[in-house]
C-alpha cells in the first residue's frame, strides 16, 4: 500500500493533478470562513458556539456546504444550488422532449445541458441567497431561540446592504461552480462530488468531540466502532450490483466482423444514490417553514395546527416524523430509479446493435424483463437507504447528536461513494503508467 502511494507521487502528471485537486480544496475551504459583507459575525460565532441549531433542509444545506451557511459566509450556499439545478435538469428531461433529445445527441447535446444547469445554479442562488438574507435578517436562521445575538446577524440590515450581501453569495456559487469545473478538467476525480466530499468530511471532528464532550469517551468509542461497521456495510452495499447478462450475435460488413462478445448490464442495489435523501427532507421542511411563517411574534398563542407541527415534525428524534421521512424515501427512491433508467430505452439499443440477453427475446420481452429485475432489486435499496438516513435521527434521541451526525445519512452514503470513484481513478492512472494499481 505504501508502495502504491509512492508511486502516486513519483509519477509527475498524477502529482501535479493531485496537487492541484488539493490546491482548489484548500482554497475551497478557506472561502467558507470569510464572512459576506455586513454581517456581524461575532454574533454568528456566539449563536454556533452556544449550539442553536437548525432542522431540516436547513441542516442538511449547511452540512454541504461544510457549515459555511450558518456562518454567512461568501461561500454560504455550498455546492447545494448545482446540485438543485442539477437535478431539476433531469427531472426536466422526463416533460420537454428537447432535453431528452440534447440528452441523446453526444457530447454537443451534453454542453447544451450543462450550459442551461449553470444559468439554473445561478438563478437558484440569487433565489437561495435571497431567502438566506431574510432569515438572518428576521433573525430566524438559528430557529426561534431568545438569544440576543441571533436576533442581531447584520451589522447594516439597509436594501443596498441586503443587495450587496445577496450579490456575493450569489458570486460564491459561480466561483464553488468554477472551481468544480477546473477540478474535473485538470484534477483528479469529479470536481463538484469532491467539493461536497470535503465540505462533509470537515464536519466529521467536530461532530465526534460534540459527543465526547456531552456523553464521554466511552460512548465516543463505542460511537466510532458502530461508525466503522456502519461503513463497511455501506462500502459493501454500493458496490453490489446485479449483472444481467448481455450476447451481441456476430455480423459481418464488409470483410470485417462484429459482435460475437459477452458483456452484462450492471444494475446496481443502490441506482438513486443519495438523492431520496434530499427530497424527502426538502419535502418534510415545508410544512416547518409553513408553521415557522405562521407563529406570532407578539407572544401570543399559536394556532392548534402549528403546536401540532412543532411537536410532530419540526425534530428528527420525534416517532411520527421518523416514519414519514422513512416512507418518503422509499417512494422518492422508486421514482427517481424510474426516471434515471428506462428498460425500454436500453431494450432498443440493444436490439439496434444486435444484443439479448439469454433466454429472454429482443424487444418488448427484453423491456419487460429488465423492469422486473429493477423493480425487485430496488426495492431493497430503497429500505437500505431509508434505514441510513434514520441513523442520525436515531443518534439524536440517543446519544444528543446533531442531525449532521457523521455516521449515517447522507454524509456516509456521500463520502464513501466519492472516495470510492477517486480511488478507482487514481487506481485506473496508475495501472495505464505502471501496470499495477494501489492494491496488487
Amino acid at each position: 500500500m505504501f508502495s502504491a502511494i509512492a508511486r502516486i507521487f513519483r509519477t509527475p502528471d498524477l502529482r501535479r493533478k493531485i496537487g492541484f485537486t488539493l490546491a482548489i480544496i484548500a482554497i475551497y475551504r478557506l472561502g467558507s470562513h470569510v464572512p459576506a459583507p455586513f454581517v456581524h459575525f461575532p454574533n454568528v460565532e456566539e449563536c454556533l458556539r452556544l449550539n442553536a441549531g437548525t432542522e431540516g433542509l436547513l441542516s442538511l444545506v449547511n452540512l454541504f456546504s461544510g457549515g459555511a451557511l450558518l456562518q454567512l459566509s461568501v461561500f454560504a450556499l455550498g455546492v447545494m444550488p448545482y446540485i438543485t439545478a442539477t437535478i431539476i435538469t433531469q427531472l426536466l428531461r422526463v416533460v420537454i422532449p428537447h432535453f431528452e433529445a440534447l440528452h441523446k445527441e453526444g457530447q454537443a447535446g451534453q454542453t447544451k445541458l450543462t450550459q442551461y444547469t449553470r444559468y439554473l445554479t445561478i438563478a437558484l442562488a440569487l433565489l437561495q441567497s435571497t431567502t438566506l438574507v431574510t432569515v438572518a435578517r428576521s433573525g430566524q436562521l438559528f430557529g426561534t431561540t431568545d438569544i440576543a445575538a441571533c436576533q442581531q446577524l447584520l451589522t447594516n440590515d439597509v436594501w443596498w446592504a441586503q443587495l450587496l450581501i445577496i450579490m456575493a453569495m450569489t458570486a460564491g456559487t459561480g466561483l464553488i461552480m468554477w472551481f468544480a469545473e477546473l477540478v474535473t478538467e485538470r484534477g483528479i476525480g469529479n470536481g463538484m462530488s469532491l467539493l461536497i466530499f470535503t465540505s462533509i468530511a470537515a464536519t466529521f471532528p467536530s461532530a465526534m468531540w460534540a459527543i465526547w464532550e456531552s456523553n464521554g469517551f466511552e460512548i465516543f468509542l463505542l460511537v466510532l466502532a458502530i461508525g466503522i461497521v456502519v461503513t463497511g456495510l455501506v462500502v459493501f452495499v454500493e458496490q453490489s450490483q446485479r449483472r444481467v447478462p448481455v450476447q451481441y450475435a456476430k455480423r459481418m460488413v464488409g470483410r470485417r466482423t462484429y459482435g460475437g462478445t459477452n458483456t452484462y448490464i450492471p444494475i446496481k442495489v443502490n441506482m438513486a444514490g443519495v438523492i431520496p435523501i434530499i427530497f424527502a427532507s426538502s419535502l418534510l421542511y415545508i410544512p416547518m417553514l409553513i408553521a415557522q411563517f405562521n407563529t406570532p411574534q407578539d407572544g401570543t398563542e399559536p394556532a392548534a395546527w402549528v403546536v401540532w407541527v412543532q411537536q410532530n415534525l419540526t425534530t428528527g428524534d420525534q416517532p411520527l416524523y421518523m416514519a414519514i421521512y422513512f416512507f418518503l424515501i422509499i417512494g422518492f427512491t422508486y421514482f427517481y430509479v424510474a426516471i434515471t433508467f428506462n428498460p425500454v430505452e436500453v431494450a432498443d439499443n440493444m436490439k439496434k446493435y444486435g444484443g439479448f440477453i439469454p433466454g429472454i427475446r429482443a424487444g418488448r420481452p427484453t423491456a419487460e424483463y429488465l423492469d422486473f429485475v429493477l423493480t425487485r432489486i430496488t426495492f431493497p435499496g430503497s429500505l437500505y437507504l431509508g434505514l441510513v438516513a434514520l441513523i442520525p435521527l436515531i443518534a439524536l434521541s440517543t446519544v444528543d447528536a446533531n442531525q449532521n451526525f457523521p455516521f449515517g445519512g447522507a454524509s456516509i452514503l456521500i463520502i464513501v461513494g466519492v472516495g470510492l470513484e477517486t480511488v478507482k481513478q487514481i487506481d485506473a492512472q496508475l495501472q495505464q503508467r505502471h501496470y499495477e494499481g494501489l492494491l496488487r
